[in-house]
């Protein structure tokens, strides 16, 4: 079986998201341990909290360069919610923070005047076919709970996007990078599709 990782960098329920991949038949490992990291055959990235504190997360050990170095492998790697914020280049939560820059792009606030966070069930809007969104419906619903979103000029990663008075990136993807901002092990069985999905993925890899 596939050795998959799911980072602790110090935020987020972690066992959450490993008890939902467990049901779609994966037996991933938590670990803040980068040589583990490093090695893995996938990573996924989840998080909740603030941008700062995830990168700071990482940063203080070493799983930034870890994850690098796993990608520079091509494995997959999958973000979940803050996971998907820190791929890009930089947030503006509570100050400008440097992100992993993986993806292009950035990380806003919603606009002044919507009520914040974006908690609860919203609609993904498919904007081009891809692998993470295999048997899952146009349209169909899952669970978000964030205050700022990504924004990038760059629409080929833009998988499937959400509106919350005006569309933002809900699922975005670029070569062996996936990531969606809401939260699959709240998602009920959308949210497990997309984490069989990315599973069969990492069985092909």
């Amino acid at each position: 079986m596939k050795h998959m990782v799911i980072i602790d960098a110090g935020i987020g329920n972690l066992r959450s998201v490993q008890k939902a991949f467990e049901r779609v038949g994966a037996k991933p490992t938590i670990t803040d341990e980068p040589a583990i990291v490093a090695r893995a055959d996938a990573v996924v990235l989840p998080g909740v909290g603030a941008f700062g504190d995830g990168m700071d997360g990482l940063r203080s050990r070493s799983l930034d360069t870890a994850i690098f170095a796993a990608l520079e492998r091509g494995i997959p790697l999958l973000g979940i919610c803050v996971g998907l914020q820190l791929l890009f280049e930089e947030s503006e939560e509570m100050g400008i923070h440097p992100g992993l820059g993986v993806l292009p792009g950035r990380v806003v606030r919603f606009a002044a005047g919507l009520t914040v966070p974006h908690m609860g069930w919203n609609q993904i809007e498919h904007r081009q076919p891809h692998p993470l969104l295999n048997g899952v419906p146009d349209g169909a619903f899952a669970y978000f709970a964030h205050s700022y979103h990504a924004v990038t000029e760059d629409q080929s990663i833009v998988v499937a996007s959400t509106d919350y008075a005006g569309p933002f990136p809900s699922v975005v993807a670029r070569d062996n990078v996936w990531a969606i901002q809401f939260h699959p092990e709240k998602s009920q069985q959308v949210g497990l599709r997309l984490l069989q999905n990315f599973l069969e993925r990492v069985n092909q890899f």
